[in-house]
């Protein structure tokens, strides 16, 4: 079998009303489509995340001369064939764009040996904790409302919830996070996601304030690549601590 085309499409559309995370506004959505065709009618498809203000299509018409005729089971050595950050960079576009093609790829391969693709992985487990994130930041949009969201979530079956945190002062969105873990109950996963929001020295004051509802994690509580921050942070609070990183009994749904 042998790679034939690779291509993408692009869609976005405009949201019912904006949203607003600890650092961005968003008033769209945005998914890239990568689609691998192969000679034996087996077509694989991946998805990657647009990058605002650069061609979505740009990597893609890079790095297709590197699989046309390549044998789409070999995923890890294709993905080494893509992967030259001296060429393409380390982050951003080129990496969204190299993951949707790896997607297609593992497509492809399951769709070949005829098993879904969590059987073809290993599959460890029968059943996966599901969260639903949200709690964003609109217009109009108070602690009554997000309580209502959050249980809405909750009553969908799901293991917990994750909320975004950071456009506030840091008792604002704590007082955000006590309504919410009220709203879910005590045995629901809490998550936060901070949006790189926060120095690391904020990050600290704020998870000292909201460690008594029991958070599960704290998503980008600063920069990605302030790696000292994240230290000092995970020293200062229970709720990076490896220990915690577990599922709670009875939180698993099918």
């Amino acid at each position: 079998m042998k790679i034939t085309d690779v291509r993408q499409e692009y869609f976005r559309w405009e949201k019912s009303r904006p949203i607003t995370n600890g650092m961005h506004t968003y008033t769209h959505c945005g998914l890239a489509v990568i689609t691998v065709e192969t000679d034996q009618e087996i077509t694989g498809y991946g998805l990657s995340g647009p990058v605002l203000g650069i061609n979505p299509f740009m990597m893609v018409d890079e790095l297709k001369d590197r699989l046309i005729g390549q044998d789409p089971m070999r995923t890890e050595w294709l993905w080494d064939r893509l992967y030259v950050p001296k060429l393409t960079g380390r982050k951003g576009i080129s990496t969204r764009t190299i993951s949707g093609i790896d997607m297609a790829l593992w497509d492809i391969k399951a769709k070949s040996l005829g098993l879904p693709l969590y059987r073809l992985l290993g599959e460890y487990r029968r059943s996966v904790p599901v969260y639903i994130a949200g709690g964003y930041y609109e217009p109009g949009k108070g602690i009554a409302d997000l309580q209502r969201e959050m249980e809405g979530y909750m009553e969908q079956g799901v293991s917990g919830v994750k909320m975004k945190v950071g456009a506030l002062s840091i008792r604002e969105d704590a007082a955000r996070v006590k309504a919410v873990r009220e709203a879910i109950g005590p045995r629901a996963l809490l998550m936060l996601d901070a949006n790189c929001a926060y120095s690391s020295h904020r990050a600290v004051q704020f998870a000292g304030l909201v460690e008594e509802y029991d958070i599960y994690c704290l998503e980008e509580p600063v920069a990605p690549h302030d790696y000292g921050g994240m230290k000092r942070l995970a020293d200062k609070t229970v709720i990076w601590r490896p220990a915690r990183m577990s599922i709670p009994n009875g939180a698993l749904r099918s």
